[in-house]
């Protein structure tokens, strides 16, 4: 553990500057910067798309939005339903499959138990459209599994495809359920035996302790993933996109810009932020009882052991499979990526295979581009991220000054902002000069996507500053300032070390991220700019899996490497730094 040095050796702080930080105004000139890059960057250009929604030929007008809920032309209101639809389910099947789980391997002692329980979190090592690629892969109309079981039972067509909602419905519950298997995990292992003890001492069967006592106990944990699961779902783009759902709000959003609908575009990101946002307000005002701790003074449940020979069998079964399930898609993206480009047809499985296309990424110009193009783009924003989050963290935490509520909801703005809503804010704040972009036409220029970047993941790195200094002891920082250390050596000397580890981790988060973006990518690159995202949705549309599916093993490793990393860094308490 790295000793802060309390006081500066040698070294006398100038007594106008200390009396000026010591200052109860000198934190306004702290956060005054925060507030401008918000209103620049997230404010200013929301309001701009806002304006574009009710203007028509320079006037104010309600007709983009007359159009939008007009029963004559009903593809925007079909838009909003599906995007409900879609959300209120995945919501009940990420709520099933997700407690469901984490109930299973926190309660029950089985064979395979600790094996399930490191794979759980394997869907959050798959970048986006990398995760929706290998379900189409495994499960689409010419998927391994169909075209597999079509020849294994000689059958004329596939017995099942994977498209449509419910194709977008596996894939949300797949990749989303971890949200409630995280929240609810940590809940139940919080839960106090005795009380269940206590009910079924009264009498009670075990479906009434768990209607009665369990449920309500877990009831916060999962409102609260309920609200972010409906939120990610409503904001989703890449499984509608592949799965061919054209009437999305996110698929009507990329529909409208790429037809040159800019104002029906601009009412679609506004009407979609609404909803966002309303869900951020729901899921901020219920986040503290998610927390909700009960007062007796019971020791944490114990695992029950599965003693019957059927039962281990029956489980051992099961965890074998639900082991299948987790790997599968990561293990076809691994095998895909081997494949040779053009040769997959009506096969079953790619008939031929070479190493070739990891060579070509990192030694071919052509291949190489969209690589160093994500990381030039990611580094820029992240190092935008990392200043702006280590200050904002800081201010929030360990500072007092009005407008603190507000500063941490407009940090949290653009996590609810879907990046199709981003991208269009930003396309209609600066496709003109402006002040804020120093009088630049941003749009079509390198820095308007690690300004989307930088947008996106503005929350990253701040929520894991944030907890790591909530959980340091502000006492050392007042003995430094009470032995005569300036502010700015204080805070160099003794706080950043101190939260160094939540730093580095959402340091890491947002980089991979930010390599990993596709959704405000698609609308804002261009040929020079192309992300490797970008990239690997152009070459499966050129049927070269092969390389496609390189890239994705790539961005798998890297994603991989940073989950390991940040679970070292905060201690095994990963949910701090996602």
């Amino acid at each position: 553990m790295i000793k802060p040095q309390l006081t500066p050796p040698n070294v006398r702080p100038n007594s106008r500057w200390n009396s000026i930080t010591t200052s109860r105004h000198f934190v306004y000139v702290l956060i005054a910067p925060l507030f401008l890059i918000l209103l620049a960057y997230v404010i200013y250009p929301f309001f701009q798309t806002f304006l574009q929604s009710i203007k028509q030929d320079g006037s104010f007008s309600l007709q983009n939005y007359s159009r939008f809920f007009s029963l004559e032309h009903t593809s925007n209101l079909e838009a909003l339903w599906t995007s409900v639809y879609i959300s209120v389910l995945s919501v009940i099947t990420c709520g099933i499959v997700g407690v469901g789980m984490a109930f299973l391997l926190e309660r029950y002692e089985f064979p395979g138990r600790k094996l399930l329980s490191v794979l759980a979190l394997v869907p959050m090592a798959l970048p986006p459209l990398i995760g929706v690629l290998s379900f189409e892969f495994l499960y689409g109309s010419s998927g391994i599994i169909p075209r597999g079981l079509q020849h294994l039972l000689h059958l004329e067509q596939p017995p099942f495809v994977l498209k449509g909602i419910w194709g977008v419905l596996v894939v949300h519950t797949f990749t989303m359920y971890t949200y409630f298997y995280m929240t609810a995990s940590s809940a139940i292992k919080g839960l106090d035996p005795s009380l269940e003890e206590a009910a079924a001492n009264l009498g009670a069967s075990r479906l009434t302790i768990w209607r009665r006592v369990i449920l309500p106990m877990l009831t916060p944990a999962i409102v609260a993933a309920s609200l972010l699961v409906f939120m990610i779902s409503m904001a989703s783009y890449t499984a509608p996109l592949i799965f061919g759902i054209e009437r999305t709000m996110t698929m009507q959003i990329y529909l409208s810009r790429t037809n040159g609908d800019l104002d029906m575009a601009a009412t679609q990101s506004t009407l979609l932020s609404m909803v966002s946002i309303l869900f951020l307000i729901l899921m901020r005002w219920y986040q503290g009882a998610r927390n909700y701790q009960n007062m007796s003074k019971g020791v944490s449940v114990h695992r029950t052991e599965v003693k019957s020979k059927a039962g281990r069998n029956i489980a051992m079964v099961l965890s074998f499979l639900g082991v299948l399930v987790l790997m599968l898609p990561i293990l076809i993206i691994v095998l895909l990526a081997f494949s040779e480009d053009g040769t997959w047809t009506t096969q079953v499985l790619p008939p031929s295979y070479t190493l070739d296309h990891f060579k070509d990424l990192f030694t071919d110009s052509k291949t190489w581009r969209p690589i160093a193009n994500s990381f030039k783009i990611s580094i820029a924003a992240t190092i935008g991220n990392l200043l702006f989050g280590v200050a904002a963290a800081y201010a929030i935490v360990r500072m007092n000054f009005k407008g603190k509520t507000l500063l941490d909801i407009l940090i949290m703005l653009p996590w609810a902002l879907p990046g199709t809503v981003v991208a269009v804010n930003l396309i209609s704040a600066f496709s003109e000069p402006n002040v804020f972009s120093f009088g630049q036409v941003l749009i079509g220029s390198f820095w308007i996507l690690p300004l989307a970047y930088f947008v996106r993941h503005l929350p990253l790195i701040f929520r894991s500053t944030s907890s790591t200094l909530m959980q340091t002891d502000r006492s050392v920082e007042e003995a430094a300032r009470n032995l005569g250390a300036s502010w700015w050596y204080t805070f160099r000397r003794v706080v950043f070390p101190m939260a160094l580890s939540g730093i580095l981790a959402g340091t890491l988060l947002a980089l991979v991220e930010g390599i990993g973006e596709f959704v405000a990518s698609i609308l804002l690159y261009t040929n020079e700019t192309t992300p490797i995202s970008v990239e690997i949705f152009q070459r499966m549309y050129a049927f070269e899996f092969g390389t496609a599916c390189a890239y994705g093993v790539l961005q798998i490793v890297m994603i991989i490497l940073v989950l390991f990393i940040s679970r070292k860094l905060t201690g095994g308490n990963t949910g701090s730094a996602i």
